[in-house]
C-alpha cells in the first residue's frame, strides 16, 4: 500500500477554503463594507448582531470559513513562489511561513472568536 502523507488532506483544504472564500467572503465584504455603510440597506442593530455572533454555530462557522480560507492563501501563496519565482529549492522554509502563518492566523481566529 502506498503512503501519500498528509498532501491529500491538504489538497481538501485549499479546495474547501477556495469554495468558502469565493461563496462567503464577497458577500460579507459587500454587505459589511459597502452596503451598510453607504446605507443601501438598513443596519442591523448593535444587539441583534451581538446575538448572532454569539451564538456557537456562528462562532464555529466563522471560525472555519477564516480558518479554510488561510489555509486556502498559504496554498495559493505557496505554489505561486515556487512557480513564479522559482524558489522551489527552499522548500522546508516556504512551508513553515506559508502553514505555520495559517495555523497562526488560525489560532488567533479561535481566540477572538472564543
Amino acid at each position: 500500500m502506498v503512503r501519500r502523507g498528509g498532501e491529500p488532506i491538504l489538497w481538501l483544504m485549499f479546495s474547501a477554503g477556495g469554495v468558502l472564500a469565493a461563496l462567503v467572503l464577497p458577500i460579507l465584504v459587500l454587505l459589511f463594507g459597502v452596503a451598510f455603510p453607504l446605507q443601501w440597506l438598513a443596519a442591523p442593530d448593535w444587539p441583534h448582531v451581538l446575538g448572532l455572533v454569539r451564538h456557537p454555530l456562528t462562532r464555529a462557522a466563522l471560525f472555519v470559513v477564516v480558518a479554510l480560507s488561510l489555509v486556502h492563501s498559504a496554498h495559493r501563496f505557496r505554489y505561486t513562489l515556487y512557480d513564479g519565482l522559482q524558489v522551489k529549492h527552499l522548500d522546508e522554509l516556504i512551508n513553515a511561513f506559508c502553514y505555520g502563518g495559517a495555523v497562526v492566523g488560525s489560532l488567533w481566529a479561535a481566540w477572538v472568536l472564543w
